[in-house]
């Protein structure tokens, strides 16, 4: 099954960061990555840009609107993911561990599982 981690964290926090501090943690999260990439286990890893860099396309009536910046305003923002291949949710959440204890400070990471969807194809 594969599994989203979706990481939060306080954008203002992590921004503040400097070289050798943001270094330092990719260094330590590069560690949780390595030992997955061994295993087989891990899929595509992205960190996002600040959300000042966003785009919302927001649907309403009529066409859709088009906005500067993330849509909703929020304590923690979503800064990426990591995409990893498991045999069960806890698994998962064992690997959302070793990111937690890999990066600094608070922070939250979700754990969703993956639906494929593959127009054509009765198998998801």
């Amino acid at each position: 099954m594969l599994y989203a981690i979706l990481c939060y964290n306080m954008e203002d926090v992590v921004g503040s960061w400097s070289k050798e501090e943001d270094d330092l943690v990719m260094e330590r999260l590069g560690v949780v990555q390595e030992k997955l990439a061994k295993a087989g286990k891990l899929g595509p890893v992205a960190r996002l840009l600040p959300t000042t860099a966003a785009t919302t396309l927001r649907k309403a009536r009529g066409e859709p609107l088009i906005i500067d910046g993330p849509f909703a305003e929020t304590k923690e923002q979503f800064l990426g993911f990591y995409v990893v291949d498991c045999d069960s949710l806890d698994e998962a959440l064992d690997i959302a561990r070793d990111l937690a204890k890999a990066n600094p400070g608070q922070g939250s990471y979700e754990i969703r599982p993956i639906g494929l969807f593959r127009p054509g194809s009765t198998s998801q």
